[in-house]
Protein backbone atom coordinates (compact mmCIF):
# COMPACT_ATOMS: atom_id res chain seq x y z
CA UNK A 1 0.00 0.00 0.00
CA UNK A 2 3.01 2.37 0.96
CA UNK A 3 4.56 2.04 -2.94
CA UNK A 4 1.10 2.84 -4.56
CA UNK A 5 0.36 5.95 -2.50
CA UNK A 6 4.30 6.82 -3.13
CA UNK A 7 3.89 6.36 -7.00
CA UNK A 8 0.79 8.97 -6.67
CA UNK A 9 2.34 11.50 -5.08
CA UNK A 10 4.93 11.07 -7.80
CA UNK A 11 2.31 11.42 -10.68
CA UNK A 12 0.81 14.87 -8.85
CA UNK A 13 4.29 15.88 -8.70
CA UNK A 14 4.61 15.64 -12.56
CA UNK A 15 1.34 16.66 -13.52
CA UNK A 16 1.92 19.83 -11.24
CA UNK A 17 5.53 20.59 -13.14
CA UNK A 18 3.85 20.35 -16.53
CA UNK A 19 0.41 22.07 -16.04
CA UNK A 20 1.64 25.57 -17.26
CA UNK A 21 3.38 24.53 -20.22
CA UNK A 22 0.33 22.29 -20.71
CA UNK A 23 -1.86 25.61 -20.85
CA UNK A 24 0.40 27.56 -23.08
CA UNK A 25 0.25 25.01 -25.52
CA UNK A 26 -3.61 24.57 -25.63
CA UNK A 27 -3.88 28.56 -26.47
CA UNK A 28 -5.69 29.51 -29.95
CA UNK A 29 -3.21 30.99 -32.26
CA UNK A 30 -2.76 34.42 -33.34
CA UNK A 31 -4.49 35.47 -36.61
CA UNK A 32 -1.53 37.21 -37.98
CA UNK A 33 1.82 37.56 -36.88
CA UNK A 34 3.02 39.88 -34.58
CA UNK A 35 6.25 41.44 -34.21
CA UNK A 36 9.10 40.50 -31.69
CA UNK A 37 8.17 42.05 -28.62
CA UNK A 38 11.26 43.81 -26.81
CA UNK A 39 13.28 42.04 -24.13
CA UNK A 40 11.51 43.88 -20.87
CA UNK A 41 7.76 43.50 -21.96
CA UNK A 42 6.21 41.61 -19.13
CA UNK A 43 4.48 38.37 -20.36
CA UNK A 44 0.83 37.75 -20.06
CA UNK A 45 -0.23 35.69 -17.06
CA UNK A 46 -2.01 32.36 -17.19
CA UNK A 47 -5.42 32.32 -17.85
CA UNK A 48 -7.99 31.90 -14.80
CA UNK A 49 -9.20 28.06 -15.09
CA UNK A 50 -5.13 27.01 -15.43
CA UNK A 51 -4.81 29.00 -11.99
CA UNK A 52 -7.86 26.93 -10.07
CA UNK A 53 -6.29 23.61 -11.99
CA UNK A 54 -2.93 24.09 -10.62
CA UNK A 55 -4.54 25.03 -7.07
CA UNK A 56 -6.61 21.81 -7.42
CA UNK A 57 -3.67 19.93 -8.41
CA UNK A 58 -1.77 21.32 -4.98
CA UNK A 59 -4.64 20.84 -2.71
CA UNK A 60 -5.20 17.12 -3.48
CA UNK A 61 -1.14 16.54 -3.55
CA UNK A 62 -1.22 18.62 0.39
CA UNK A 63 -4.57 15.31 1.09
CA UNK A 64 -2.32 13.02 -0.13
CA UNK A 65 0.67 13.87 1.97
CA UNK A 66 -1.22 14.03 4.82
CA UNK A 67 -2.82 10.76 4.70
CA UNK A 68 0.30 9.06 3.81
CA UNK A 69 1.65 10.58 7.35
CA UNK A 70 -1.51 9.03 9.05
CA UNK A 71 -0.58 5.87 7.41
CA UNK A 72 2.90 5.80 8.22
CA UNK A 73 2.25 6.55 11.70
CA UNK A 74 -0.39 3.74 12.13
CA UNK A 75 1.98 0.65 10.06
CA UNK A 76 5.07 1.96 12.91
CA UNK A 77 2.52 1.94 15.95
CA UNK A 78 1.33 -1.94 14.40
CA UNK A 79 4.63 -2.50 13.76
CA UNK A 80 5.74 -2.04 17.60
CA UNK A 81 3.03 -3.75 19.03
CA UNK A 82 3.61 -6.65 17.21
CA UNK A 83 7.19 -6.88 18.31
CA UNK A 84 6.04 -6.43 22.12
CA UNK A 85 6.29 -9.42 24.36
CA UNK A 86 2.39 -11.19 24.64
CA UNK A 87 2.45 -10.61 28.61
CA UNK A 88 4.98 -8.08 30.52
CA UNK A 89 5.82 -7.87 33.38
CA UNK A 90 7.94 -10.93 34.23
CA UNK A 91 9.11 -11.85 37.51
CA UNK A 92 10.74 -15.33 38.57
CA UNK A 93 10.95 -15.90 42.26
CA UNK A 94 11.46 -19.19 44.45
CA UNK A 95 12.62 -20.97 47.81
CA UNK A 96 14.79 -23.36 49.31
CA UNK A 97 14.16 -25.90 52.07
CA UNK A 98 16.50 -28.08 53.44
CA UNK A 99 16.02 -30.33 56.45
CA UNK A 100 18.24 -32.36 58.66
CA UNK A 101 16.35 -34.72 60.98
CA UNK A 102 18.27 -35.14 63.53
CA UNK A 103 16.21 -37.02 65.60
CA UNK A 104 13.26 -39.33 64.97
CA UNK A 105 12.23 -41.69 67.41
CA UNK A 106 10.28 -44.25 64.67
CA UNK A 107 13.53 -44.57 62.75
CA UNK A 108 15.05 -48.07 61.72
CA UNK A 109 17.62 -49.24 59.60
CA UNK A 110 15.44 -51.47 57.91
CA UNK A 111 13.06 -51.56 54.96
CA UNK A 112 9.64 -51.35 54.51
CA UNK A 113 9.33 -55.10 52.30
CA UNK A 114 5.46 -54.09 51.27
CA UNK A 115 6.71 -50.61 49.53
CA UNK A 116 10.56 -51.19 49.46
CA UNK A 117 11.35 -47.81 50.92
CA UNK A 118 13.69 -47.07 53.97
CA UNK A 119 12.41 -46.60 57.60
CA UNK A 120 15.25 -44.85 58.54
CA UNK A 121 14.60 -41.41 58.48
CA UNK A 122 17.50 -39.37 60.65
CA UNK A 123 18.59 -37.83 57.42
CA UNK A 124 19.00 -34.77 55.65
CA UNK A 125 16.84 -33.98 52.70
CA UNK A 126 15.31 -31.49 50.03
CA UNK A 127 12.03 -30.99 51.49
CA UNK A 128 11.10 -27.93 48.97
CA UNK A 129 12.62 -26.36 46.06
CA UNK A 130 10.25 -24.30 44.15
CA UNK A 131 10.91 -21.98 41.32
CA UNK A 132 7.76 -19.52 40.32
CA UNK A 133 7.38 -17.66 37.24
CA UNK A 134 4.73 -15.01 37.18
CA UNK A 135 4.08 -12.96 34.12
CA UNK A 136 1.00 -10.01 33.51
CA UNK A 137 -0.69 -7.98 31.54
CA UNK A 138 -3.26 -5.29 32.06
CA UNK A 139 -6.34 -7.72 33.60
CA UNK A 140 -4.32 -10.94 32.66
CA UNK A 141 -2.03 -12.93 34.64
CA UNK A 142 -0.49 -16.27 34.51
CA UNK A 143 1.61 -18.49 37.15
CA UNK A 144 4.00 -21.41 36.56
CA UNK A 145 6.01 -23.20 39.73
CA UNK A 146 7.84 -26.48 39.70
CA UNK A 147 8.97 -28.66 43.03
CA UNK A 148 11.90 -30.12 43.66
CA UNK A 149 12.28 -32.55 46.39
CA UNK A 150 13.79 -35.57 47.63
CA UNK A 151 10.97 -36.66 50.37
CA UNK A 152 10.18 -40.00 48.75
CA UNK A 153 13.10 -40.11 46.02
CA UNK A 154 14.12 -37.74 43.75
CA UNK A 155 10.97 -35.65 42.32
CA UNK A 156 10.84 -32.94 39.83
CA UNK A 157 6.52 -32.18 39.48
CA UNK A 158 4.32 -28.72 38.93
CA UNK A 159 3.07 -27.54 41.72
CA UNK A 160 1.22 -24.79 40.51
CA UNK A 161 -0.08 -23.52 37.16
CA UNK A 162 -2.64 -21.01 36.61
CA UNK A 163 -4.26 -18.56 34.33
CA UNK A 164 -5.81 -15.41 35.83
CA UNK A 165 -8.62 -12.89 34.88
CA UNK A 166 -9.25 -9.93 37.01
CA UNK A 167 -11.26 -6.55 37.25
CA UNK A 168 -10.98 -3.94 37.22
CA UNK A 169 -7.48 -3.77 36.01
CA UNK A 170 -6.89 -1.27 39.18
CA UNK A 171 -7.70 -1.55 42.33
CA UNK A 172 -11.20 1.23 42.62
CA UNK A 173 -12.43 1.37 46.59
CA UNK A 174 -15.62 1.28 45.33
CA UNK A 175 -15.99 -1.57 43.61
CA UNK A 176 -15.61 -5.24 44.30
CA UNK A 177 -12.41 -6.85 43.06
CA UNK A 178 -12.71 -10.26 40.56
CA UNK A 179 -10.51 -12.93 39.85
CA UNK A 180 -11.53 -15.87 37.71
CA UNK A 181 -8.54 -18.25 37.60
CA UNK A 182 -8.05 -22.04 35.95
CA UNK A 183 -5.48 -24.60 36.68
CA UNK A 184 -3.18 -26.14 39.34
CA UNK A 185 -3.57 -24.15 42.18
CA UNK A 186 -4.39 -23.75 46.00
CA UNK A 187 -7.52 -25.43 47.71
CA UNK A 188 -9.34 -22.73 49.03
CA UNK A 189 -10.24 -23.87 52.69
CA UNK A 190 -9.39 -23.03 56.13
CA UNK A 191 -6.35 -20.43 57.15
CA UNK A 192 -3.13 -23.12 56.79
CA UNK A 193 -4.47 -24.85 53.67
CA UNK A 194 -3.58 -21.47 51.56
CA UNK A 195 -0.96 -20.34 53.13
CA UNK A 196 2.36 -20.37 51.58
CA UNK A 197 4.90 -23.12 53.04
CA UNK A 198 7.84 -20.30 53.33
CA UNK A 199 5.32 -18.06 55.07
CA UNK A 200 4.00 -20.20 57.34
CA UNK A 201 6.18 -20.56 60.65
CA UNK A 202 6.13 -23.98 61.63
CA UNK A 203 7.68 -26.79 59.52
CA UNK A 204 4.47 -28.33 58.34
CA UNK A 205 0.64 -27.60 58.68
CA UNK A 206 -1.30 -29.33 61.53
CA UNK A 207 -2.42 -33.08 61.25
CA UNK A 208 -6.18 -32.67 60.33
CA UNK A 209 -5.75 -30.37 57.06
CA UNK A 210 -2.89 -32.26 56.02
CA UNK A 211 -5.01 -35.50 56.31
CA UNK A 212 -7.82 -34.02 55.02
CA UNK A 213 -6.25 -31.74 52.16
CA UNK A 214 -2.95 -33.40 51.37
CA UNK A 215 -0.45 -31.41 49.06
CA UNK A 216 -2.58 -28.20 49.38
CA UNK A 217 -3.14 -27.92 45.38
CA UNK A 218 -5.27 -29.53 43.46
CA UNK A 219 -6.84 -28.52 40.05
CA UNK A 220 -9.83 -26.71 39.00
CA UNK A 221 -11.22 -23.39 38.37
CA UNK A 222 -11.85 -20.89 41.27
CA UNK A 223 -13.44 -17.04 41.33
CA UNK A 224 -12.86 -14.83 44.25
CA UNK A 225 -14.31 -11.71 45.17
CA UNK A 226 -12.79 -8.81 47.60
CA UNK A 227 -14.60 -5.60 48.41
CA UNK A 228 -13.41 -3.77 51.52
CA UNK A 229 -12.44 -6.25 54.81
CA UNK A 230 -14.05 -9.17 52.83
CA UNK A 231 -12.98 -12.27 51.30
CA UNK A 232 -15.03 -14.61 49.05
CA UNK A 233 -13.66 -17.81 47.53
CA UNK A 234 -15.38 -20.22 45.55
CA UNK A 235 -13.88 -23.33 43.86
CA UNK A 236 -14.72 -25.96 41.56
CA UNK A 237 -12.25 -28.80 42.11
CA UNK A 238 -11.47 -32.70 40.83
CA UNK A 239 -11.42 -33.37 44.64
CA UNK A 240 -7.81 -35.15 44.75
CA UNK A 241 -5.41 -33.13 45.34
CA UNK A 242 -1.39 -33.73 44.01
CA UNK A 243 -0.78 -35.66 47.65
CA UNK A 244 -3.79 -37.89 48.07
CA UNK A 245 -3.02 -41.95 48.96
CA UNK A 246 -4.92 -43.26 46.42
CA UNK A 247 -5.76 -40.88 42.72
CA UNK A 248 -3.03 -38.05 43.12
CA UNK A 249 -3.93 -34.88 40.82
CA UNK A 250 -6.73 -37.32 39.32
CA UNK A 251 -10.55 -37.84 38.89
CA UNK A 252 -11.41 -41.10 38.62
CA UNK A 253 -15.27 -40.15 38.69
CA UNK A 254 -16.86 -37.28 37.11
CA UNK A 255 -18.45 -35.65 40.24
CA UNK A 256 -16.72 -32.45 41.34
CA UNK A 257 -15.47 -31.45 44.32
CA UNK A 258 -17.14 -27.82 45.43
CA UNK A 259 -15.18 -25.75 48.32
CA UNK A 260 -15.26 -22.14 49.28
CA UNK A 261 -14.20 -19.66 52.18
CA UNK A 262 -15.33 -16.16 53.69
CA UNK A 263 -12.93 -14.47 55.01
CA UNK A 264 -13.20 -10.90 57.36
CA UNK A 265 -9.77 -8.80 58.16
CA UNK A 266 -10.66 -6.21 60.76
CA UNK A 267 -8.05 -3.73 62.40
CA UNK A 268 -9.51 -3.56 65.87
CA UNK A 269 -6.90 -1.25 67.53
CA UNK A 270 -3.29 0.66 66.11
CA UNK A 271 -1.60 -2.43 66.87
CA UNK A 272 -4.19 -5.03 67.13
CA UNK A 273 -5.90 -7.33 64.08
CA UNK A 274 -8.03 -9.59 63.83
CA UNK A 275 -9.25 -12.45 60.77
CA UNK A 276 -11.53 -14.81 60.89
CA UNK A 277 -12.99 -17.32 58.39
CA UNK A 278 -15.23 -20.35 57.33
CA UNK A 279 -15.48 -22.66 54.94
CA UNK A 280 -17.42 -25.52 53.56
CA UNK A 281 -16.36 -28.83 51.06
CA UNK A 282 -18.61 -30.91 49.79
CA UNK A 283 -17.81 -33.67 47.03
CA UNK A 284 -17.48 -37.17 45.86
CA UNK A 285 -15.35 -39.58 46.72
CA UNK A 286 -14.18 -43.13 44.83
CA UNK A 287 -14.62 -46.40 46.00
CA UNK A 288 -12.66 -48.69 43.81
CA UNK A 289 -14.09 -51.87 42.55
CA UNK A 290 -12.27 -55.76 42.06
CA UNK A 291 -11.40 -57.84 39.37
CA UNK A 292 -12.67 -61.41 38.92
CA UNK A 293 -10.74 -64.26 40.86
CA UNK A 294 -9.96 -67.76 39.64
CA UNK A 295 -10.33 -70.54 42.48
CA UNK A 296 -6.65 -71.57 44.04
CA UNK A 297 -4.89 -74.39 45.40
CA UNK A 298 -2.48 -73.53 48.69
CA UNK A 299 -0.39 -76.18 49.76
CA UNK A 300 0.73 -75.46 53.37
CA UNK A 301 3.97 -77.76 54.69
CA UNK A 302 2.41 -78.14 57.94
CA UNK A 303 4.78 -81.22 59.24
CA UNK A 304 7.48 -79.25 57.28
CA UNK A 305 8.07 -83.73 56.04
CA UNK A 306 8.07 -82.11 52.36
CA UNK A 307 5.12 -84.06 51.34
CA UNK A 308 1.80 -82.99 50.24
CA UNK A 309 -0.57 -84.14 52.08
CA UNK A 310 -4.48 -84.09 51.76
CA UNK A 311 -4.69 -82.17 55.32
CA UNK A 312 -2.29 -79.55 54.14
CA UNK A 313 -3.96 -78.52 50.92
CA UNK A 314 -6.39 -76.35 51.20
CA UNK A 315 -9.17 -74.56 48.13
CA UNK A 316 -9.32 -70.80 48.63
CA UNK A 317 -12.51 -70.20 46.33
CA UNK A 318 -12.52 -67.36 43.62
CA UNK A 319 -14.60 -64.34 43.74
CA UNK A 320 -16.78 -62.37 41.20
CA UNK A 321 -16.10 -58.92 40.05
CA UNK A 322 -17.22 -55.65 42.18
CA UNK A 323 -18.21 -52.78 40.71
CA UNK A 324 -16.53 -49.33 41.44
CA UNK A 325 -18.68 -46.74 43.96
CA UNK A 326 -19.27 -43.03 44.79
CA UNK A 327 -19.77 -41.91 48.17
CA UNK A 328 -20.55 -38.40 49.95
CA UNK A 329 -18.23 -36.28 51.25
CA UNK A 330 -18.36 -33.03 53.11
CA UNK A 331 -16.14 -30.85 55.67
CA UNK A 332 -16.88 -27.38 57.17
CA UNK A 333 -14.49 -25.39 59.11
CA UNK A 334 -13.59 -21.88 61.44
CA UNK A 335 -10.55 -20.24 61.57
CA UNK A 336 -9.09 -17.01 63.25
CA UNK A 337 -6.09 -15.14 64.02
CA UNK A 338 -5.30 -12.71 66.11
CA UNK A 339 -2.16 -10.32 66.05
CA UNK A 340 -0.68 -7.64 68.35
CA UNK A 341 2.23 -5.62 67.29
CA UNK A 342 3.17 -4.48 70.92
CA UNK A 343 6.60 -3.37 69.38
CA UNK A 344 8.88 -2.60 65.68
CA UNK A 345 9.59 -6.09 65.99
CA UNK A 346 7.91 -7.73 68.50
CA UNK A 347 4.48 -9.25 67.05
CA UNK A 348 2.35 -11.35 69.03
CA UNK A 349 0.30 -13.47 66.60
CA UNK A 350 -2.30 -16.50 68.10
CA UNK A 351 -4.29 -18.71 65.84
CA UNK A 352 -6.74 -21.39 65.83
CA UNK A 353 -9.03 -23.74 63.52
CA UNK A 354 -10.90 -26.34 63.81
CA UNK A 355 -12.50 -28.72 60.93
CA UNK A 356 -15.06 -31.38 60.98
CA UNK A 357 -16.14 -33.85 57.83
CA UNK A 358 -17.14 -36.61 56.79
CA UNK A 359 -15.46 -39.20 54.54
CA UNK A 360 -12.66 -36.86 53.54
CA UNK A 361 -9.48 -38.17 55.07
CA UNK A 362 -7.12 -38.87 51.97
CA UNK A 363 -3.66 -38.21 53.05
CA UNK A 364 -3.81 -40.03 56.92
CA UNK A 365 -5.44 -42.76 56.78
CA UNK A 366 -7.80 -42.90 53.49
CA UNK A 367 -11.27 -43.35 54.11
CA UNK A 368 -13.45 -45.40 52.70
CA UNK A 369 -16.94 -46.07 53.76
CA UNK A 370 -18.06 -48.89 50.92
CA UNK A 371 -15.15 -50.80 52.02
CA UNK A 372 -15.59 -50.30 56.05
CA UNK A 373 -19.58 -50.38 55.36
CA UNK A 374 -20.23 -47.65 57.41
CA UNK A 375 -19.67 -43.39 57.41
CA UNK A 376 -15.91 -42.24 59.37
CA UNK A 377 -16.48 -39.35 61.27
CA UNK A 378 -13.49 -37.12 61.43
CA UNK A 379 -12.40 -33.58 63.33
CA UNK A 380 -9.29 -31.68 64.23
CA UNK A 381 -8.11 -28.78 65.51
CA UNK A 382 -5.40 -26.68 66.19
CA UNK A 383 -4.25 -23.34 68.13
CA UNK A 384 -0.80 -21.99 68.26
CA UNK A 385 1.63 -18.82 68.81
CA UNK A 386 4.39 -17.51 67.86
CA UNK A 387 6.48 -14.25 69.11
CA UNK A 388 9.60 -12.39 68.09
CA UNK A 389 11.94 -11.31 69.96
CA UNK A 390 13.88 -9.30 67.80
CA UNK A 391 14.13 -8.43 64.08
CA UNK A 392 16.34 -11.89 64.04
CA UNK A 393 14.52 -14.04 66.18
CA UNK A 394 11.36 -15.30 67.45
CA UNK A 395 9.87 -18.75 69.23
CA UNK A 396 6.30 -20.26 68.46
CA UNK A 397 4.28 -23.03 70.47
CA UNK A 398 1.50 -25.33 68.72
CA UNK A 399 -0.84 -27.47 69.55
CA UNK A 400 -3.05 -30.25 67.10
CA UNK A 401 -5.24 -32.80 67.46
CA UNK A 402 -7.01 -35.42 65.02
CA UNK A 403 -9.48 -38.20 65.17
CA UNK A 404 -9.66 -39.62 61.47
CA UNK A 405 -12.86 -41.88 62.86
CA UNK A 406 -15.06 -41.08 65.74
CA UNK A 407 -16.53 -43.96 65.88
CA UNK A 408 -14.04 -46.26 65.86
CA UNK A 409 -15.21 -49.82 68.34
CA UNK A 410 -13.10 -52.62 69.01
CA UNK A 411 -13.53 -55.57 71.01
CA UNK A 412 -12.12 -56.13 74.13
CA UNK A 413 -12.34 -59.34 75.60
CA UNK A 414 -16.41 -60.39 75.37
CA UNK A 415 -17.28 -56.43 74.93
CA UNK A 416 -16.76 -54.15 72.26
CA UNK A 417 -15.57 -50.62 73.33
CA UNK A 418 -14.93 -47.30 71.80
CA UNK A 419 -11.42 -46.79 70.80
CA UNK A 420 -9.51 -43.77 70.73
CA UNK A 421 -7.31 -43.45 67.25
CA UNK A 422 -6.66 -39.97 67.82
CA UNK A 423 -3.20 -38.41 66.69
CA UNK A 424 -1.70 -35.64 68.78
CA UNK A 425 1.13 -33.02 68.72
CA UNK A 426 3.27 -30.53 70.51
CA UNK A 427 5.58 -28.55 68.43
CA UNK A 428 8.21 -26.11 70.13
CA UNK A 429 10.01 -23.64 67.56
CA UNK A 430 12.63 -21.53 67.66
CA UNK A 431 13.22 -19.29 64.92
CA UNK A 432 16.75 -17.56 62.83
CA UNK A 433 16.23 -15.02 60.71
CA UNK A 434 18.81 -12.84 58.48
CA UNK A 435 17.48 -11.00 55.33
CA UNK A 436 15.72 -13.74 53.39
CA UNK A 437 17.05 -16.61 55.39
CA UNK A 438 15.34 -18.78 57.88
CA UNK A 439 16.85 -21.13 60.29
CA UNK A 440 14.10 -23.10 62.43
CA UNK A 441 14.83 -25.68 64.89
CA UNK A 442 11.11 -27.90 66.00
CA UNK A 443 10.90 -30.75 68.40
CA UNK A 444 7.46 -32.59 67.81
CA UNK A 445 5.95 -34.54 70.44
CA UNK A 446 3.45 -36.70 68.91
CA UNK A 447 1.34 -38.96 70.25
CA UNK A 448 -0.70 -41.71 69.10
CA UNK A 449 -2.70 -45.07 68.78
CA UNK A 450 -0.71 -46.57 66.72
CA UNK A 451 1.31 -48.79 69.45
CA UNK A 452 0.05 -51.94 71.21
CA UNK A 453 0.96 -53.16 74.70
CA UNK A 454 2.20 -56.74 75.94
CA UNK A 455 -1.78 -57.48 76.50
CA UNK A 456 -2.76 -56.32 73.11
CA UNK A 457 -4.05 -52.89 74.76
CA UNK A 458 -3.69 -49.60 71.99
CA UNK A 459 -0.67 -47.38 73.47
CA UNK A 460 1.63 -44.53 71.89
CA UNK A 461 4.11 -45.45 69.12
CA UNK A 462 7.30 -43.25 70.00
CA UNK A 463 7.36 -40.99 66.78
CA UNK A 464 8.60 -37.69 68.02
CA UNK A 465 10.86 -35.70 66.29
CA UNK A 466 14.01 -32.98 66.09
CA UNK A 467 13.99 -31.03 62.61
CA UNK A 468 16.62 -28.32 61.58
CA UNK A 469 15.34 -26.88 58.41
CA UNK A 470 17.61 -24.02 56.60
CA UNK A 471 15.66 -21.47 53.86
CA UNK A 472 16.06 -19.03 51.58
CA UNK A 473 13.69 -16.90 49.04
CA UNK A 474 15.04 -15.38 46.57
Amino acid sequence: MLTRLSKSCAFALLLLGLAPGRASAQAPAPAAARPAEPPNVVAVPERADDAAATSELRRAFAAQAAALARLEAREAERTAHEREPKLSAVRLTGFLQVDWVAYQQASQDEVDFATGTPLNQNRFTLRRGHLRLDAGQRALSAALEVDANTTHGAELRPIDAEVSFRWPEQDEPRWPRLTVSAGLMKIPFGREVPEADFVRPFLERSTALRAMFPGSYDLGARIQAAYRFAVLTVAVMNGHPIGDRVFPALAPARHKELLGRLGVTSLLLPKVGLKVGVSADVGTGFHEGTPTTKDALVWRDDNGDGVVQATEVQVIAGSAATPSQTFQRFAVGADGELSVQWAPQGELVVSAEIVTGQNLDRGLEPADPVARGRDLREIGWYVGATQELCSWAALGVRYDEYDPDGDAREQQAAQIVPRDRSYRTLALLALLRYEEGRLSFEYDRNGNALGRQANGAPTTLANDAFTVRAQVTF
